[in-house]
């Protein structure tokens, strides 16, 4: 249960919060186990077609209803509005499909009241290393590479088991509706200061205990996290390509003119290299400068 914080003089709330889309194979037994090292456990029934939400209502959770379902970024926010609602110190996120074990939120736990951070991820690729599929290793490990910048960098950036404190949940402002939530939550970690670490934690990678297509939500993953580096450095991440195709752009219209007094002709290929890489240099240097100054112009107004 709850532990006591001297700072506060009592003892701190703690909220264990499962997203669920059509989990009632295992949904049961990760809410009762859960129970044990939480005070309150909240499940988002994100539009199951079965019997997710009653089994959890059921054994004692605290249910969020979405008529259909909205993804799993929206189900988070969902969790964490209602996790707050009900006054908690610290939630902890774990899937209900039941690869993450209930016994070990009370690392995670530790971990972050130490003081020192204020959100923890369980890694698979921490410890004893993972069991996961190669295929599925190289996905999370590109995908994690991506998201570490600077201010964050983690092994394991599509760790849904988690445990956040709560200065970092009233900062966290998200918009991502499906799974490139995780990734947004440590890009906007980072801007807002906040701290982050991992322990090692076993995932249990039976079959058919997801329910996400592994190619859909690694795609959907990538493009929300160049989306989000994207708007972080518009500069860098536009104007630098674009700087090189013009530089592409010059050298091919110098070979251009060099043929042309040689020959009197025009080499219809070296041209339309030329001019190609003229048009994606000028799109992507604009866009960059018009995103940048777009940016500004928020930040200024926040």
């Amino acid at each position: 249960m709850g532990s006591y914080d001297s700072t506060k003089g009592d003892k701190q709330v703690i909220v264990a919060c499962i997203p669920a889309f059509n989990e009632e194979r295992a949904i049961g037994g990760v809410v009762v186990r859960a129970m044990n090292y939480v005070d309150r456990v909240v499940v988002c029934d994100d539009g199951s077609g079965d019997l997710t939400g009653e089994i959890a209502g059921g054994l004692g959770a605290v249910v969020v209803r979405h008529e259909r379902n909205r993804g799993y970024g929206v189900t988070l926010r969902s969790l964490f509005s209602e996790a707050l609602r009900l006054g908690a110190d610290v939630v902890v996120t774990l899937d209900g499909d039941g690869q993450h074990d209930p016994g070990e939120i009370s690392t995670l736990v530790e971990r972050l009241e130490a003081g020192d951070v204020d959100i923890v991820i369980g890694s698979r690729f921490l410890g004893g290393g993972s069991e996961a599929p190669e295929w599925r290793r190289a996905g999370i490990k590109l995908i994690t590479g991506l998201a570490s910048n600077g201010e964050i960098r983690v092994t394991d950036a599509q760790s849904g088991f988690r445990a956040y404190n709560r200065r970092a949940l009233e900062s966290l402002v998200l918009t991502e509706q499906g799974m490139g939530v995780s990734t947004e939550i440590l890009l906007k970690a980072g801007e807002n200061g906040l701290r982050v670490a991992e322990v090692p934690i076993k995932i249990s990678y039976d079959e058919g205990s997801s329910t996400h297509n592994p190619f859909v939500h690694g795609l959907e993953v990538v493009l929300s996290t160049v989306k989000h580096l994207s708007m972080r450095r518009p500069l860098l991440f536009y104007g630098l390509p674009g700087f090189f195709a013009l530089c592409v752009a010059a050298l091919f219209w110098v070979m251009t003119l060099r043929i042309f007094a040689a020959t009197r002709g025009i080499s219809t290929n070296v041209v339309l290299i030329a001019l190609s890489a003229t048009i994606v240099g000028l799109m992507l240097m604009t866009t960059g400068i018009i995103l940048w100054v777009l940016i500004s112009v928020v930040r200024e107004r926040v």
